[in-house]
């Protein structure tokens, strides 16, 4: 798989790119009335030859309902590798990244619940789910006709609002709870500081710390220290893959002890160092990570809903052209000592 600076040969992006040629997905917060249990609502077409093959990897910070609509896939799972082709999935979130393999053109349609949602939609805990994948359709996301009832001549506009109005139908027909506010929250300082301590975090929701690791660990799987530096490794790959505001890079790096601390931290989420995930292009785990990143930025009210990332290609426009980029709010760590900005990017060179 070759690259053309960090285009990659053989694949075109049909559903965004970033300014230098990566595919990314189709990607934007759900409609308001879904809000409440959907995190974001994502397509993504890219378009290859049937025989094109793409080795990379995937990291999902939320659990997803999937429907594949095109490309022949491989999965590196807990259970083994389970191979996967034109049908739905309930895939849930990562507590490390999973090898994925895909031969052919791409299409997917993604559903991400928001922490909790699991619980108050099926009755499920996310422990079950994480790092794993079921062959299930649990919201009726599949419909009737050639492509499941997602029409390979609709736009992709289009196919976020059919698999918005099917997940709106499931809502209507179960009348759901919505989710713990104190799950909201700690995904929210997840977002915004993730060296922030659970033990911290539960004074400011005026709880104690074993309420907090409680709810922490029946809706996102996974321990509130687990979150928090899953977060902080998903945020410092981003910045890696050219997929985040740039003025937080040192922000992100300076969130670890030291230079091995971060590589140690890199390694056990990801699998390999910094330096390696640099050395080749990323294509899935980039549209992958592109998603949270996106949604990061929103919910942190960084940008608002809609307005095009900063990262991403201008529609129409070639690969190599400057573009103005969305405006940021609030990035960067312009007040850091020098001496900090200056660790900060010895680290960067080093890893």
């Amino acid at each position: 798989m070759r690259k053309e600076g960090r285009r990659i040969e053989g694949l075109e992006p049909r559903s965004g790119a970033t300014a230098d040629g990566m595919p990314l997905s189709v990607n934007r917060a759900p409609a308001t009335d879904l809000a409440p249990w959907i995190g974001r609502v994502a397509v993504t077409r890219i378009h290859a030859a049937r025989d094109h093959e793409v080795t990379c990897s995937v990291f999902n910070d939320l659990a997803y309902a999937r429907v594949l609509l095109a490309g022949e896939w491989i999965a590196e799972t807990p259970a083994g590798p389970m191979k996967l082709t034109g049908e739905p999935l309930l895939v849930g979130p990562q507590a490390r990244a999973m090898k994925l393999w895909c031969r052919g053109p791409i299409t997917t349609v993604n559903i991400g619940l928001r922490p909790g949602a699991l619980d108050c939609l099926l009755k499920r805990q996310a422990a079950a789910l994480v790092n794993r994948m079921e062959r299930a359709d649990p919201f009726a996301l599949v419909g009737d006709g050639a492509g499941f009832g997602y029409p390979e001549s609709a736009s992709i506009e289009e196919l976020v609002e059919i698999a918005e109005s099917r997940m709106r139908s499931f809502i209507e027909r179960t009348n759901p709870k919505q989710p713990d506010p104190v799950s909201t929250a700690f995904e929210a300082a997840s977002f915004l500081d993730p060296n922030i301590s659970p033990g911290d975090f539960a004074e400011e929701q005026d709880i104690s710390l074993r309420q907090v690791e409680r709810i922490v660990r029946r809706d996102f799987g996974m321990t509130p220290r687990t979150v928090l530096r899953r977060a902080r490794a998903m945020d410092l790959a981003c910045q890696m893959l050219g997929i985040s505001d740039s003025e937080e890079e040192q922000d992100f790096l300076l969130r670890f002890f030291d230079q091995s601390h971060l590589i140690r931290e890199f390694q056990h989420f990801f699998g390999v160092t910094p330096q390696a995930l640099r050395s080749q292009p990323r294509p899935l785990l980039t549209l992958n990570l592109e998603t949270r990143a996106a949604r990061r930025l929103e919910e942190l009210a960084r940008i608002a809903p809609g307005m095009r990332q900063p990262w991403r290609r201008k529609e129409g426009s070639d690969v190599e052209e400057e573009e103005e980029e969305a405006p940021i709010k609030g990035g960067g760590q312009a007040g850091q000592p020098a001496d900090q900005r200056s660790k900060a990017r010895n680290w960067w060179r080093a890893t």
